[in-house]
């Protein structure tokens, strides 16, 4: 694969084989984010888990202290006091069947986060085939199903985000902006890990953490010493 010549002088900063300390790695990609845009800082995290075994799931949600930097579109399907209780909280969208049959008839996506109370599930439910794939169905292990839902909005508007594995056991998760800094994003990486490592399922041999890195939209990876996290 060709890169441009930006990511190849940002490969530059990278020792070939190391593997870095949080500090240095989040030092290190900040300083490749070199675009015209504010990229975001991602991580990319690979477990010892075989996904296709549900005592092997890793799914949760956690609220980065620093939040992403990104603007969330939160959608909340409801009903009576809740609504109202969602709108106030900041909800860009709040509606019931009118709403699941937009999305079902229209293909309308237009939003980032569903939040969902319990007695909206059944109709919630259609949806799957539209939401699942793109990871937007609520659940309870999310916090985004949830008697709850002005909270649910406050969390999601503050950062909170979904991790969950893919089918190659690898968690990909945004923990901000490169105009954050390296000391902001060290903090929302230090909360996703420790969330992560906290979801370890029991079912769980051998190393947890098999290994870690940090990269920039269009920066290379920046690999971590696993070791370091005990798991």
């Amino acid at each position: 694969m060709k890169h441009g010549k930006k990511y190849n002088e940002s490969s530059k900063l990278i020792e070939t084989g190391k593997f870095y300390d949080v500090e240095e790695a989040v030092e290190i990609a900040v300083k490749t984010g070199t675009a015209k845009f504010d990229e975001t800082v991602e991580v990319h995290i690979r477990l010892g888990v075989d996904s296709r075994h549900a005592d092997q799931q890793v799914r949760g949600a956690v609220v980065l202290p620093n939040g992403t930097g990104k603007k969330v579109r939160c959608l909340v399907l409801t009903k009576g006091d809740n609504a109202k209780k969602a709108e106030e909280a900041g909800a860009d969208y709040v509606g019931a069947e009118e709403l699941v049959a937009k999305i079902q008839n229209e293909n309308w996506l237009d939003f980032d986060v569903v939040i969902a109370s319990p007695e909206m599930m059944g109709v919630v439910g259609r949806l799957g085939k539209v939401l699942g794939p793109r990871g937007l169905m609520p659940t309870p292990k999310a916090g985004t199903v949830t008697p709850d839902v002005a909270k649910a909005v406050l969390e999601a508007k503050a950062g909170k985000i979904e991790y969950r594995l893919d089918k190659t056991n690898i968690i990909h998760c945004p923990i901000g902006k490169v105009s954050f800094g390296p000391e902001k994003i060290k903090e929302n990486f230090d909360t996703l890990m420790n969330a992560v490592i906290k979801a370890k399922p029991a079912a769980t041999k051998g190393q947890y953490i098999k290994s870690c890195a940090i990269a920039t939209t269009m920066g290379p990876g920046v690999k971590l010493n696993v070791g370091k996290f005990g798991a």
